[in-house]
């Protein structure tokens, strides 16, 4: 589940990492409000109106921007609130932004330039450990410096069993050309926010920048947080900032039918049950001259009412140009199964308008293709896996 900043920021935060100070509005009058709190609290004159989304490249989009008084802070939020931002990491039309945060300005005069760096934390799935990922080069894309100059890229895998250790901590100060109160400042940052990330249940933390303020201060000015979908039954705080207006609807729709869906960019609707044969599912399609146009793991469950839900899903994409269901009759039996499809297709009469190849194996299969040859409807059946694409790329043709 993803976070908005300012939600990633209050975690961070209560685990003891420094971050920029935000106040998060809905309106140009409360953005006002937040950055007069600010103010009070901080001392701050600038302020920074930060567009809340769930993508990266906001600033790219116009949607970070800087205001040297209140009535910058309250155009500039008027200008964000309601706009659709693009960026590289939208959709090709972007995402409305609903609310902002205005920010104390942390690049403040003082005895030091400011620098900013990298930081994240993630699971390295090729040792299966979490590792933090770094570089002295922050504000940056880090996929660009990772190409142009990896060796400023540095990583530091932490061990399950002792957690991150105090000379990981110092060493990571040390690549990153720190010295005296700042270094100090980078260690505890370090810990803190491995410590966050491990109690959080995260699977993603990344700050960009990590700012080295002008009294060497240890700041996260931007933070972006993932958290394990698998471990929020023990956060029942952080469940509640799950923002549905930033996820994909039908994905949501999907979720709370119980049914596991993933939107995809395809032309060919998957109704499958179980993980793996879903995988295979799209690999056959690809080889078939298709594209999936979603993951869709029904389960092991296929009744009518359940097989209807996941025909409405697939049908909402416009693109979907034929649908193929290939379900294994383990848990489920076959005959079961195709009673469910024919079922289902009668419910839904004029709303399906696109072919569909039905392959089932395993329990009672025969009688499931019977039933689904008898039908009367505009199903196909198929019993191997290559016949099955056969259809899908007779019907795309």
């Amino acid at each position: 589940m993803n976070l908005h900043e300012y939600q990633a920021k209050s975690i961070l935060s209560d685990f003891g990492v420094t971050v920029q100070r935000g106040i998060v509005a809905t309106t140009p009058e409360e953005a006002v409000e937040a950055a007069k709190k600010l103010t009070e609290e901080t001392g701050t004159g600038w302020h920074i109106v930060k567009a809340q989304i769930h993508a990266g490249g906001r600033g790219k989009g116009g949607g970070v921007k800087l205001a040297k008084n209140l009535q910058e802070v309250k155009d500039i939020s008027n200008e964000i609130i309601g706009m659709n931002l693009v960026t590289p990491q939208t959709p090709k039309e972007g995402k409305k932004v609903h609310q902002v945060m205005i920010g104390e300005d942390v690049y403040y005069p003082g005895d030091n330039e400011p620098e900013e760096y990298y930081m994240s934390v993630l699971l390295n799935r090729n040792t299966g450990r979490t590792m933090i990922m770094y570089s002295p080069e922050g504000g940056m894309d880090i996929e660009t410096v990772a190409e142009e100059t990896p060796e400023k890229v540095f990583t530091e895998e932490i061990d399950p069993a002792t957690g991150l250790l105090p000379f990981q901590a110092r060493r990571i100060a040390f690549n990153l050309g720190l010295s005296g109160k700042a270094f100090k400042g980078m260690t505890k940052f370090v810990s803190q926010l491995y410590n966050a990330y491990e109690k959080s249940d995260s699977s993603l933390f990344e700050i960009n920048p990590v700012l080295k303020a002008s009294d060497d201060r240890i700041i996260a000015v931007d933070a972006k947080v993932t958290l394990d979908d698998s471990a929020l039954y023990r956060h029942k705080d952080y469940a509640e900032m799950r923002d549905e207006r930033e996820e994909n609807p039908i994905e949501v729709e999907a979720g709370k039918a119980g049914l596991n869906y993933v939107d995809l960019d395809g032309n060919v609707g998957c109704m499958v049950n179980g993980a793996g044969l879903a995988m295979a599912t799209m690999d056959l399609i690809k080889q078939a001259g298709g594209n999936p146009a979603n993951f869709l793991d029904v389960g092991g469950t296929a009744d009518a009412a359940r097989v209807e839900k996941a025909f409405d899903l697939i049908l909402q994409d416009e693109n979907v140009e034929a649908i193929l269901i290939n379900i294994f009759g383990g848990i489920v039996r076959c005959d079961r199964v195709a009673q469910g499809v024919i079922d289902a297709y009668k419910n839904m009469g004029d709303r399906i308008n696109v072919p569909i190849i039905v392959r089932l194996q395993g329990t009672n299969a025969e009688e499931a293709k019977k039933m689904i040859d008898e039908s009367g409807l505009n199903v196909e059946s198929a019993v191997a896996f290559q016949e099955a694409a056969d259809k899908v790329q007779k019907v795309l043709s």
